[in-house]
């Protein structure tokens, strides 16, 4: 049972594994062609990410890397193919946020817990806390203090049900005993517009989404939902040091494998991918996003899941969150 200090602590959990460079190449190796099955639509984070990290993966592995997309049903359809698929290495699995959240929402027919093995946390994607220009608030303690003078009048908007930015500011009304309402919206992009329309109170956005918007002055930036500043938003203070020690709400991609893959198998794809997140293209590319890049080992985002998932769980059940 996950107590309440715990759940609206944040997400803090045990540093994950940075990257250290090449390593030597594991005795096994491809026999064809590897795929990369990306569980949601083309053009988002994870596809992004899939994509930067085909091409130095295959020319480790000696074989091409083809990225897929099995979008749907909260990403659930792509994940149940990866986890019928033949555990020979051959077939990888791109996955983000909703890897936590839908089987938490959901009855599912595969365990997310059994059914697939981590090999990387390719990528953090901190939030901006938003807010509009036309807001009083310009920091954290402005924005609360303007919340609690309208109790269950403003409204936050999302992305939809069960993302990061949904959870980010669920987890912020309820450590600060906020009464506020929630827009899911289809996509980032028009809750943006009601915010800088002043129809909302507050958005967590991607740091590629929210700033900018902040440059260009339509929104402000008054937190970031990482334990640490962002390089891209230096200037963000953390929600954590702002009064909410250990908050913590990013979105993230991260790889997996079918339950079962060989250890031979799984050490070289995880030299493949170390090797991939050392390139400059991709590390330039990464940073323009707005992602932070981890490039940790199995036993790192194994740990990850491990921390998050009953801490998401609980989250989601005592909020009712459910499918859109």
């Amino acid at each position: 049972m996950i107590g309440r200090r715990t759940l609206l602590a944040g997400l803090a959990v045990p540093a994950v594994a940075r990257a250290q460079g090449p390593v030597a190449q594991p005795a096994w190796a491809p026999t064809h062609s590897v795929r990369i099955l990306v569980p949601y639509g083309p053009g988002g984070g994870a596809d992004t990410t899939a994509r930067l990290l085909a091409g130095p993966m295959g020319a480790v592995l000696g074989q091409t890397v083809v990225v897929e997309n099995r979008q749907g049903a909260g990403a659930s359809i792509g994940a149940a193919e990866v986890a019928r698929s033949a555990p020979d290495g051959h077939t990888l699995m791109m996955d983000a946020m909703a890897h936590l959240v839908t089987p938490a929402m959901m009855r599912l027919p595969l365990d997310y817990a059994t059914a697939f093995a981590p090999l990387s946390l390719v990528t953090e994607l901190p939030h901006v806390l938003l807010v509009p220009n036309t807001s009083p608030a310009q920091d954290l303690a402005g924005l609360l203090a303007y919340l609690r003078g309208k109790p269950g009048e403003v409204a936050f908007g999302t992305s939809g049900n069960g993302t990061a930015g949904h959870l980010a500011s669920v987890i912020l009304a309820r450590r600060a005993g906020l009464q506020v309402l929630n827009a899911p919206y289809r996509g980032i992009g028009p809750a943006l517009q009601d915010l800088i329309a002043g129809r909302l109170g507050f958005v967590f956005a991607t740091v590629a989404s929210a700033m900018p918007l902040v440059r260009a002055g339509t929104a402000r930036g008054i937190a970031v939902s990482s334990l640490v500043r962002v390089p891209a938003a230096p200037e963000l203070g953390t929600v954590a040091e702002q009064g909410f020690p250990g908050f913590e709400m990013n979105e993230w991609n991260g790889l997996l494998l079918p339950a079962g893959t060989p250890a031979p198998a799984v050490a070289a794809l995880s030299a493949a991918v170390r090797h991939a997140v050392a390139d400059e293209t991709v590390r330039s590319r990464i940073a323009a996003m707005g992602a932070v890049l981890v490039g940790g080992d199995p036993a790192g985002f194994a740990a990850y899941l491990a921390a998050r998932r009953p801490v998401i769980a609980e989250l989601v059940r005592a909020e009712g969150i459910k499918p859109e």
